[in-house]
């Protein structure tokens, strides 16, 4: 599932002591956009503090390659174009590695592995789709003329959510367009708000993002169907950088995979998804 050979590393390197990374140089104070709406990757608090898997990653990411950063919320929709724009210099917001994305910015070493599916309400009449516990990678065409046959007929006339911009929102129109309605919204927790409300007849998301979401409403809400990777919807998630910033993408590359090492990453994946979803390197 992951992508591998995004840089190379010797292992004697990783097993340096987090204090003894190579890359040393003053990155002055970085920025780190993220969307600060979509647990467990990125959540607001009451008081106002983003907290998450992400930011705890960052954090440790700062220890090891000694840098300052501050975590900026930003929408989703304009996330990659800021980046772009140099509104700040890294984005931590799920974001997975395709190869339209890498076109336009850089990826660090994957941070998770990806699945996309489905949740739907328990009262409605798709309460138990299709392909429940099996995984489709893009590359197996069985798999995914069966998948996709099984799910056009299901939501033939049917609502689904999903995110703008994402890539579960390109799988849709691509594979279930033209036989469902696809309805876009601007942030992942207006997507679940209309599912609950019955607006909508699924949503689809992360897997990840959608167990957090399940999790909280048992009563109402299953997650089934078929999980989907790879083709359109990626590898695994990453932090973008804009083009052509190598010593930073090398300081964060040699920090995150010191943690893939270590086992520090999939910690911090237990303790915020209830798994680990962390790749192994």
């Amino acid at each position: 599932m992951m992508r591998k050979g995004l840089f190379a590393v010797s292992l004697g390197m990783v097993l340096l002591s987090t204090s003894a990374l190579t890359y040393a140089k003053d990155f002055g104070t970085l920025k780190f956009a993220t969307e600060a709406a979509y647990p467990p990757f990125n959540q607001t608090t009451p008081s106002g503090k983003i907290v998450g898997y992400e930011p705890d990653m960052v954090a440790e990411l700062a220890k090891r390659a000694g840098f300052k950063y501050e975590i900026i919320a930003q929408k989703w929709s304009g996330m990659i174009p800021g980046l772009i724009d140099g509104k700040y210099d890294a984005v931590i917001d799920a974001v997975t590695v395709t190869p339209k994305r890498a076109e336009a910015i850089d990826f660090t070493h994957e941070y998770t592995v990806s699945i996309s599916s489905f949740v739907t309400a328990k009262t409605s009449p798709l309460a138990s789709l299709p392909g429940t516990g099996t995984v489709v990678a893009a590359d197996d065409e069985a798999g995914m003329k069966k998948s996709i046959d099984d799910l056009k007929a299901t939501f033939k006339g049917k609502t689904i959510a999903v995110q703008v911009a994402t890539i579960q929102a390109d799988f849709l129109q691509k594979y279930l367009g033209d036989v469902a309605t696809i309805r876009t919204y601007q942030a992942g927790p207006e997507t679940f708000a209309d599912l609950m409300n019955g607006r909508v007849d699924a949503v689809m998301a992360s897997r990840t993002n959608l167990n957090a979401f399940v999790k909280k409403h048992t009563d109402a809400i299953s997650s089934s169907g078929y999980g989907f990777t790879g083709g359109v919807l990626g590898a695994g998630s990453a932090i973008g950088l804009r083009k052509g910033n190598a010593e930073l993408k090398a300081a964060l590359d040699e920090a995150l995979l010191s943690m893939i090492k270590d086992g520090t990453l999939s910690k911090l994946s237990i303790k915020w998804f209830g798994e680990d979803v962390a790749p192994k390197a």
